[in-house]
This record gives structure tokens, sequence and C-alpha cells, in this order.
């Protein structure tokens, strides 16, 4: 196969102006689901304002987006949306205002399309944390934020939903008809208290916006979820036994989670927290199992042993919106230099990315893909996205996940740069 030659994404097509006939369709796609879940959506301080301006986001679900275009109705706006989102139908999400992103690249190409929105009155809508969240808690920021709202120039807004991880969690798709969600719309900056803010007082305060965790959210309100299934899936987060602490033998089914190298279970409950059936509950709230991991994860990088090893993989590319092409089989490595793919294709060429780790603070994961292709790891570059497909291995790809954050964090540190919670 001659990647050469391969079709690419036009990133450089100016991003189109909803058209006036296809300016009700978001609305009329997002409203049934907004009602039948009840959502509340509370605003601060956008009493009169009119586009243009920036709304950041969190990312939860695809009912993100739905939300979203019921609090800016009836004005229309400009989505910033991954490429994979574009598949089949690059021409109907062109025209309702999509603009294409490859996750996790430095892409100027994009701020050029963004300045292109306001200078034409619209909104641009971004999802800054550029992945669903694994556990309903706040990814990080990319640090750039700042500097980008300080370049348009616009007053800068806040989307914060919750309830949507509880309602479709990213580890188990099937809905679970949480009712009443919530989102707070609250205008962050107006454009003169922009020009009075420095990059760093900037993010500050939308760090601080976007803090959030569905399950204390859930827990607080008293939603039960009664879905018989709603445990199943949760062990592609929770990957090791905080117990015996063996990784990748983590397993559920229906309403439990349980180790399959020690055989401690853990009940999920309609309030969604864990209980153990039996001894210690190590930890009852899902978030702080997540971080427990993380912090084992960080303990690899500083004692310079993190290290998937080769891991046999299958890889799919998305060089445009059309279909994945198999590119072939290879073998992965995420350690402490950071990702590398290496393959062959059917033809015998030869194949290879690699990532350091300066290159990426946060990485795109997905679990059973498409429903068909299993776990894997989004790699990109401007003009490519691969996903990496791990077979026959006992690894999690929310480990390389967690890697690939604190490998950035140690990173930083090594050169001098401060940390800065909640940013890249």
């Amino acid at each position: 196969m001659n990647q050469q030659k391969l079709e690419r994404f036009d990133m450089k097509r100016p991003p189109m102006r909803t058209a006036w006939y296809l300016r009700p369709l978001p609305f009329i796609l997002s409203a049934p689901a907004v009602l039948s879940h009840g959502t509340k959506i509370v605003k601060t301080r956008v009493e009169g304002l009119k586009p243009p301006y920036l709304l950041l986001c969190n990312h939860n679900a695809f009912f993100d987006f739905k939300v979203a275009t019921m609090a800016i109705f009836p004005h229309r706006a400009n989505y910033v949306v991954a490429i994979d989102g574009f598949i089949g139908r690059e021409g109907l999400l062109r025209r309702v205002g999509c603009i294409c992103k490859r996750k996790f690249t430095n892409d100027v190409m994009l701020v050029r399309q963004l300045r292109r929105v306001v200078q034409n009155g619209d909104i641009c809508m971004i999802y800054p944390e550029a992945r669903y969240s694994l556990c309903g808690t706040t990814a990080v920021l990319p640090a750039s934020l700042g500097a980008l709202c300080k370049l348009l120039h616009v007053p800068v807004v806040t989307l914060i939903c919750h309830g949507h991880h509880i309602d479709s969690p990213f580890w188990n798709l099937h809905p679970r008809g949480v009712r009443p969600t919530e989102a707070e719309m609250t205008l962050q900056f107006t454009a003169e208290e922009l020009a009075a803010a420095t990059p760093d007082e900037i993010n500050e305060r939308l760090v601080s916006a976007f803090q959030y965790d569905d399950y204390a959210w859930q827990k607080a309100r008293g939603i039960r979820v009664t879905y018989e299934g709603r445990a199943e899936g949760l062990h592609k987060v929770l990957y090791q036994c905080p117990h015996c602490g063996a990784e990748f033998r983590m397993a559920s089914e229906g309403a439990a989670l349980f180790c399959r190298a020690c055989g401690k279970r853990w009940a999920y409950t309609e309030l969604g927290e864990l209980r153990a059936e039996t001894g210690e509950t190590e930890f009852s709230h899902i978030p702080d199992w997540y971080e427990w991991e993380r912090a084992n994860v960080r303990a690899e990088v500083e004692a310079g042993r993190y290290d998937s090893g080769e891991l046999p993989v299958t890889v799919r590319s998305l060089p445009n919106a059309k279909e994945f092409i198999l590119l072939g089989e290879g073998t992965l490595r995420h350690n402490m230099d950071g990702f590398s793919v290496r393959g062959a294709d059917g033809d015998g060429d030869p194949f290879e990315m690699v990532k350091p780790v300066p290159s990426l603070y946060s990485c795109h994961i997905e679990y059973e893909y498409l429903g068909k292709f299993g776990d894997c790891v989004d790699l990109n570059t401007l003009e490519d996205t691969w996903y990496v497909y791990p077979h026959d291995c006992d690894f999690a790809v929310t480990k390389m996940a967690l890697a690939t954050e604190e490998l950035y964090l140690k990173w930083r540190a090594e050169e001098g740069r401060p940390a800065r919670p909640g940013l890249a």
C-alpha cells in the first residue's frame, strides 16, 4: 500500500456557516433527547449575550452535543469534531458547521478556522478535554487554552453538564434513562475582562470551572440506576485489583465487578457506589479507585520502569472521512520514551509511527470501538489517525492513557517547568 498516495482529509477548507434551511436540523434532532432527560440548564451572566463567543464544554457522552445545541438556541455554532465523527457523512457535517480535528495534535490550521468563525459572527464550540471522561471526572485541559481565548478576542462561556456519564458511561454506552440531568452555562469572561486577564489567569479560572464529578453528583441527588447490566465494562477503567494488586485480571458481569486473580467481588449499587461483597470496601467511590491506579502508574514512571512491553497489534488508518483502511499487523510499545508502532502492510511495506513523550500530554483511547474491533489507542499526526488495537495480550489501554499523562508531567519536571494542576 502506498501511503503517500492516500487521499487526505482537507483540513484547510474554510468552516461553513450552517445554511438557513439546515439551521433547524440540529435543534430538531436534539430537542427530544433533552426533553426526555428533563435537562435543567442553569444560565449565569449570559442574559443578552449574543454571538460571537467561545463556548467550552465538558465531555462525557454524545448527549453533550445535544444539550449544548439547546443551550445556545436559537443561535448557530461551528462545532469542533474529531475526524472519526465525519466517517461517511462529511458533506452533511460540514454543512451544519462542523470543523475537523485530529486529537492531541498542535494544529495551527484549527486556530485559523476558529478565527474565521468569530469573524463570521458565530459561536465556536469546543470540547477542550478532547475525549470522553473515563470515569465522570475532569480530564486534563491544554495549557494553550488561555492563549487561544486571548487570540479570539470574544467572550468565553463554559457549559458543564452533569449526569451524562451516569446515563451513558464511556465504558458501556447503554443508555440508563437518567433524569433529570443538569447543565450550567456560565459567562466566564466578557471581551473586556478577557483583555485585562493574562493567559495564566484565564487558565486558572477555566480549570476551576471544569471541576465536576458525576458520581458525587448522582449520590448527592439520590438518582438510582436500575439497569441490570450497570457494571458491565467497568473493569475497562478499574483494571487493577485493590485487594491483591493484580493488573488486567478484573472483569464485570451484571451489577458486579470482580477480580479473576483473587476472586474478590464488589457490587455496583443503584446509587453508583461500590460495595465489597466480603471484607473491606477499598474504594466505594469509583473515581477514587481510578486515581489510586494513577498513583501506581506514577510510581512506575518516577522509578523509570514503566513499560508495556511489545504488544501485538492490528493497525487501522483513517487518512480521510471515507472509511478505515486496514494498515496491517505490527507491534506497539509504550515506555519511558513514549509510543512506537511498527509493522508491515499486506504488500510487505513497512509502516511506523513514533510519538515521543513531549509530543503527547494525553491520548485518546476507545473501549470495544464500534462494537467490533476491541479496545484501542488512537495516535495522530496532522495527516493521519491510527487506531491501534492490542490483541492476544494482557494489558489495558486505560493504563496507557494514565501513563501518557504521567510521563508528560515527569518530562515537564525534568525540563524545569512548573506543574500546573488541571493543565497539560
